[in-house]
């Protein structure tokens, strides 16, 4: 993700939603947005200015670049639904085999609409993902 994305921003995460287009990956958003909250217990919050971020860490490389990321969250995009699971998917095969139709990047999941996936698994990959950057970081709520 691009440095401005990593930010949080002050801007209201239902004034955002709600300018969501189009209207399905809005109620799509919606949707996710329950989906977080419920597994995290996190209040999310906007991150630059399409991600929504539930809970953070600080991190600080061997080479000495450190910073402060979302633990997990999404961005309602138009042509995807994409997901972030830090520090990626690589150790969930068996979990995305039983999601849904998606594409993988390092951290992304994309995702169509939200009705072809399992919602059960989605929150099961939420939870292991956050268990797999606890590992590594300190995570703290959002």
């Amino acid at each position: 993700m691009a440095d401005r994305m990593t930010q949080p921003s002050k801007t209201s995460v239902a004034a955002f939603l709600d300018t969501v287009e189009p209207a399905r990956r809005r109620e799509d958003a919606g949707v996710l947005d329950a989906l977080f909250r419920e597994v995290t217990g996190w209040q999310p919050v906007l991150w630059g200015t399409s991600i929504l971020g539930y809970g953070r860490y600080d991190y600080t490389y061997a080479s000495g670049h450190s910073g402060q990321s979302l633990a997990t969250g999404f961005a309602p995009r138009k042509a995807n639904m994409v997901v972030y699971i830090m520090p990626g998917y690589a150790d969930f095969q068996e979990t995305l085999s039983r999601l849904g139709p998606h594409r993988l990047g390092k951290s992304c999941l994309y995702l169509g609409a939200l009705s072809k996936v399992d919602l059960d698994v989605l929150s099961d990959l939420i939870r292991a993902g956050l268990a797999d950057l606890g590992t590594r970081w300190e995570i703290k709520p959002s």
